[in-house]
């Protein structure tokens, strides 16, 4: 059974993949080096054979294709590559594209890429401290949203054809009706308004849960307890560090559950075949599964190595900020200032990837590189495919653009 079918099953979907990578996916400048962009065969200058992926069949043609067979001639782009694990997929970004592949019932492999510019890219003054993290966390959520309901779409439709085609054989119909002629620009006009209808509905119900679970819960709990305690009543403080390790432990708790549920576990899967694939790259390596596999799965710039540094952003925050007579105002001013929470913790990981190897800053990360034996499982070979075949169209997406 499909779980994707289910509303809310889609809604948790997305809200944990916000979770655990809302924070990762910034891209960095550009560089052009004179390292050589090592995506052919160690030995030899003939492209990597696609043949020795596990089930490699992207659908899709275009100049991208074509310069994928082309890596080699070209030097290495030196920038970050982010991503997020989707339905049975990886999303892949590069400074100007996003790459999205994912994995059908049959074994092929879908592709949906297409260029994109940042807001702060195309519009130099958001590119400001604090400002520019807050639109990045908007975009990110936009993007991830987008890229889930695709993944969701074709393994559901791939589920629905197989069913009917297999429908159709076992009970052929004696008679053929005449053909019908249809509408394509009708039907891809209401098509395209469903497919607006069905985001903005996840977008906002996920938001919506998002809240409910990680403010409404933690801040309701700490209030019971607050009108309990004269000494919660006297320390603000104390009201805040409470409310944060309630939120840790919601959290924790429910990357926990989902983690047991296989349907869900995969999207953990899928996380760590989208950090071995960026490790594989990051390495100089030939973008093979063999290389991919070799690779940990434990990433520093991975949003979740931050996750523990946001909640303490945000104690620190909300310490600052007038506590509110009643509980309804106070969830509405924590939920009004999330954005420039996200928009400072955005230029602490800003700052922290410029002096990674900085003791200080190694300390602070590695809870998060601990926390991520959780919302990262061992990928498969077909899993690690999917990843490399998404970082692969990125990259050549950037050398197409470039050529």
């Amino acid at each position: 059974m499909n779980i994707l079918k289910n509303p809310l099953c889609r809604i948790n979907f997305l809200v944990l993949s916000w979770a655990i990578e809302a924070l990762n996916q910034d891209v960095g400048d550009r560089q052009q080096t004179e390292e050589p962009l090592e995506i052919a065969a160690m030995q030899g200058s003939k492209p990597f054979p696609r043949s020795r992926i596990p089930g490699y069949g992207v659908q899709g043609n275009g100049a991208a294709d074509e310069a994928v067979n082309d890596f080699q001639r070209f030097s290495k782009f030196d920038f970050a590559v982010g991503g997020q694990a989707v339905v049975e997929g990886v999303m892949m970004r590069s400074p100007n594209s996003i790459t999205i592949a994912v994995r059908k019932p049959n074994g092929e492999i879908s592709m949906k890429k297409r260029n994109y510019r940042t807001l702060t890219q195309r519009f130099k003054l958001l590119n400001v401290p604090i400002l520019r993290g807050m639109i990045n966390l908007f975009e990110m959520m936009i993007i991830g949203t987008d890229a889930i309901n695709y993944s969701a779409t074709v393994t559901s439709e791939a589920v629905t054809s197989e069913t009917t085609v297999t429908s159709e054989a076992s009970n052929p119909s004696p008679v053929s009706s005449p053909a019908i002629p249809n509408k394509p620009s009708n039907v891809s006009k209401l098509s395209k308004f469903f497919e607006y209808l069905i985001f903005a509905i996840s977008f906002i119900l996920a938001i919506a849960l998002s809240i409910f679970l990680f403010k409404f819960i933690p801040l309701w709990i700490t209030t019971f307890l607050e009108a309990k305690s004269s000494y919660i009543q006297q320390n603000y403080i104390i009201f805040n560090l409470i409310d944060g390790a309630l939120k840790m432990s919601i959290f924790l708790s429910y990357i926990f559950i989902l983690s047991l549920i296989p349907n869900f576990r995969r999207i953990f899967e899928y996380h760590g075949a989208e950090h071995k694939s960026i490790f594989n790259y990051e390495n100089n390596l030939p973008l093979t599964v063999e290389n991919a596999n070799r690779q940990i799965r434990f990433h520093p710039r991975c949003g979740t190595s931050f996750i523990l540094i946001v909640f303490v952003i945000s104690i620190l925050v909300y310490t600052f900020v007038p506590k509110q007579p009643d509980f309804w105002t106070n969830l509405f001013v924590r939920v009004a200032i999330l954005p420039f929470i996200a928009g400072i913790s955005y230029e602490y990981l800003k700052l922290s990837a410029k002096h990674a190897k900085n003791p200080i800053v190694k300390a602070l990360i590695q809870p998060g590189l601990w926390f991520q034996r959780l919302t990262t499982k061992e990928p498969d070979k077909n899993q690690l495919a999917v990843g490399l075949a998404s970082l692969e169209q990125a990259l050549a997406m950037e050398v197409a653009g470039n050529v």
